[in-house]
């Protein structure tokens, strides 16, 4: 399957990207371009709450493939996004207690992609993403995710910790991944669950931390001490699976 390019140069393409409802993971803007057209750009992208950045001619013309982005490239998500309330709907569609995962700040494009594929084989009802200091569904998550972002429902969130707090009223628990928790194999996982999985490199953020129900460790007895973040989430999610599964 082919995926579309997700970079965007030049201020009309940009301006017709939002105004078609595209959506924007990143806006890239030359610092100090205040003319009309970029005004708009940037009227358009605080209605759309895209992230802006703000950078240097030599940055832009890094990222440029164009060579004409006239001071101005956004960065496109390759997929529409989806939102909580139509993953709720698919677990009530299917008679199922809800199964999410949310996800502490990926930033590794190709362990998203993972983690979606991971999310859609184990019967995941979607995947929750935050929108700042994490990566989007640019075209190399697509690809990473072989073709499961075509059937499983991926939203972004504008703050973790509130999303959790709105998903326990709908009866959710959350279950994070962390080195010091309790054996994965000591813990209830059955019912409606949301599992946490934090960043690469800082893991499952304090704040965020404390939201949770409960801390899962996966039992290691190598010389290192950590899985990858896409593989961790594997391990957890079918354990989830299992105990689903078995009643």
């Amino acid at each position: 399957m082919g995926y579309t390019e997700t970079k965007l140069e030049g201020r009309n393409p940009v301006i017709e990207a939002y105004r078609s409802g595209k959506t924007i993971d990143k806006l890239y803007v030359l610092d100090g371009c205040k003319d009309g057209p970029v005004r708009t750009i940037l009227r358009e992208a605080r209605r759309q709450k895209t992230i802006v950045r703000f950078v240097d001619k030599e940055r832009l013309d890094q990222m440029s493939e164009t060579h004409h982005h006239q001071g101005v490239i956004a960065v496109a998500a390759a997929y529409d996004y989806s939102d909580v309330d139509t993953m709720l709907a698919r677990a009530k569609e299917k008679g199922q207690a809800p199964f999410l995962f949310i996800l502490d700040g990926i930033e590794d494009p190709h362990n998203l992609g993972a983690i979606i594929r991971t999310a859609n084989l184990a019967g995941a009802h979607g995947v929750i993403i935050p929108k700042n200091r994490a990566v989007g569904l640019t075209a190399t998550v697509a690809r990473a995710s072989a073709g499961a972002l075509n059937y499983t429902p991926v939203a972004k969130v504008t703050n973790i910790g509130k999303t959790i707090d709105e998903l326990k009223k709908e009866g959710l628990w959350f279950v994070c991944a962390d080195m010091e928790g309790q054996s994965m194999y000591k813990l209830d996982l059955k019912g409606p669950v949301g599992l946490v999985i934090g960043s690469e490199g800082e893991g499952v953020s304090r704040l965020v931390r404390d939201k949770c129900d409960f801390t899962a460790s996966i039992p290691m007895f190598g010389d290192i001490d950590s899985l990858n973040a896409s593989v961790a989430a594997g391990v957890l999610a079918y354990e989830i699976v299992r105990q689903r599964i078995s009643g």
